[in-house]
């Protein structure tokens, strides 16, 4: 088993270094579809734009080499462009800096990089409203009169994953503040996002004006009350990574509840379906992503429980984590597929806009976060446990 695993790292590392001169400076957003395995990049800015990034710095961290360093060093003026455009500002700051800013500072003492990493901590942390407990997920523009109206009140599930930002700011200034912004907002997910039988809603919205909880509502779930399966993969991986890092021990029984629903669900080849609760009439596409974050959190789980000498449950969501790993290795790796830009196949960037924009690629095709997460639960399966969350 462990020679699989060694061989899934080593053939991503090569992945990464083949790919790295043909990506550039450039940030990928997309795959181009199905069966076309080359990167679309945003023109300017998007969300996604440190996951390959992060990949740069995992394999540094595993090889040393530095011109992978020099690449992923070589983003640092996008970073300052970032903090510098107030409408590029959300919640997405920890995906974008943890990844980027966070994971230098880590690996190299960078204290420039932590300069970046703290910044976009305040940042983030700017966005919580203290009435209502919540990070506000998404900045209004001005374009757009509705959207700036639903956005007001909104928390997410993905923002689970930011916390972590916060949390390494406040052990890096012991400042108070990050810590109660990011147990704030995981209080505030955990009452409003988790449903009683362990689903999650993607979004949830409150009264801008009251703070009132309003409704649970989806983005890119097939409907309000259906379980968005890579939602339940940012809800697995973030509580079982917020009590590794705070040790509350209520967040991994959740992460483990939340486990549980999934593994009700999920098919027998141990890939996601986009929405766990797609009904069957529906085209059943597969997202690789939500297997490969759902993994990465499972060993996160692992560790915890390993930590707490409770080798049982240790073992039991390795096993699980592995089983996931492995499924994605068989059936859609793409590490060794020449011509291929990225890790995996198969990944629902959101279903719902594919058919409502007639993009096929936006449910099927390669994503970074996804191909970062592979790497990440990769790493963890040979032993890796410090990394940039």
């Amino acid at each position: 088993m462990m020679n699989d695993l060694e061989k899934i790292k080593l053939n991503i590392v090569d992945s990464v270094e083949r790919n790295a001169p043909i990506i550039g400076l450039r940030n990928p957003m997309i795959g181009a579809g199905a069966d076309a395995h080359q990167w679309i990049y945003p023109e300017e800015y998007f969300w996604t734009d440190s996951f390959w990034t992060g990949e740069l710095w995992l394999a540094y961290m595993v090889t040393g080499k530095q011109e992978l360093k020099n690449m992923a060093r070589m983003r640092n003026a996008h970073l300052q462009k970032i903090l510098n455009t107030p409408l590029w500002l959300n919640h997405d700051l920890g995906f974008e800096f943890s990844l980027s800013a966070v994971a230098d500072y880590k690996l190299t003492g960078n204290l420039k990089a932590r300069e970046l990493g703290l910044r976009a901590a305040e940042a983030l942390r700017s966005r919580y409203n203290w009435n209502g407990e919540y990070i506000v997920a998404w900045t209004a523009g001005a374009e757009d009169k509705a959207h700036a109206e639903s956005v007001q009140g909104k928390i997410i599930i993905d923002c689970m994953q930011n916390l972590p930002l916060l949390l390494w700011a406040y052990e890096e200034t012991n400042i108070e503040s990050f810590k109660q912004v990011a147990i704030g907002q995981a209080e505030t997910s955990l009452k409003y996002l988790v449903r009683d039988d362990f689903s999650t809603y993607h979004t949830f919205d409150f009264d801008p004006v009251t703070n009132k909880p309003l409704r649970g509502c989806t983005h890119q779930g097939y409907s309000d009350e259906s379980c968005w399966s890579r939602g339940q993969g940012w809800a697995i991986h973030g509580f079982a990574q917020m009590a590794i890092m705070t040790g509350d021990h209520r967040y991994a029984e959740l992460s483990e509840k939340l486990t549980e629903y999934m593994l009700d669900k999920i098919t027998d080849d141990m890939v996601p379906i986009w929405d766990y609760l797609l009904p069957e009439h529906e085209t059943q596409f597969k997202d690789t992503s939500a297997g490969s974050l759902t993994s990465a959190g499972l060993y996160i789980l692992s560790e915890y429980f390993t930590k707490r000498g409770e080798q049982d449950k240790a073992e039991y969501y390795q096993k699980i984590a592995t089983k996931m790993l492995l499924a994605l290795r068989e059936n859609y790796d793409l590490t060794q597929q020449e011509g291929a830009q990225g890790l995996l196949s198969n990944s629902a960037s959101s279903v719902p806009h594919s058919i409502q924009r007639n993009l096929p690629n936006l449910a099927n095709a390669m994503l970074p976060y996804g191909d970062y997460y592979y790497f990440e639960a990769t790493l963890r399966s040979i032993g890796h446990t410090k990394f940039f969350w």
